[in-house]
């Protein structure tokens, strides 16, 4: 398994274990994690700290050029405001883990040049149904529904 899609997959299960949703990135730039981060909502009482966002706060304060030359790593299609993210610092490129229990604006980030590869990793498949199966009223609090 890819190192750094391995170190999200930890953030993901870091979550879990906290007793928030089990969502994990990390991003990397030049071969190296920059950034780690994990949903933190519930944890934190927050409205936005989805996985993604987690992480760019946690790599703190870069120029636009370290974006433009990093990849993202995420266990979970990102939601329209995740993609938002990686669209205003201009992440060229997004692993994502799966989209069978999500599927985020994948199309929107391919539509402005964003490489998405999506992996489908069973065993993140396997962890989000889980979670979804245990928790639908934390779920669907994530996801806006």
């Amino acid at each position: 398994m890819d190192p750094f899609f391995q170190a999200a997959m930890e953030e993901a299960r870091r979550g879990l274990a906290e007793g928030g949703i089990p969502i994990g990135s990390v991003i990397v730039h030049q071969g190296k994690i920059i950034g780690r981060g994990h949903n933190r909502r519930v944890q934190k009482g927050s409205a936005i700290l989805h996985g993604e966002m987690d992480v760019l706060e946690n790599a703190g304060r870069r120029s636009a050029g370290v974006y433009r030359q990093s990849v993202l790593y995420t266990t979970l299609s990102p939601c329209a405001m995740c993609s938002g993210a990686i669209l205003l610092y201009g992440i060229p490129t997004v692993i994502v883990g799966e989209n069978q229990t999500f599927l985020g604006e994948e199309a929107l980030l391919r539509s402005r040049g964003v490489k998405v590869e999506v992996l489908q990793d069973p065993s993140c498949v396997e962890m989000m149904k889980s979670f979804i199966a245990s928790h639908p009223e934390l779920w669907h609090e994530d996801i806006g529904v």
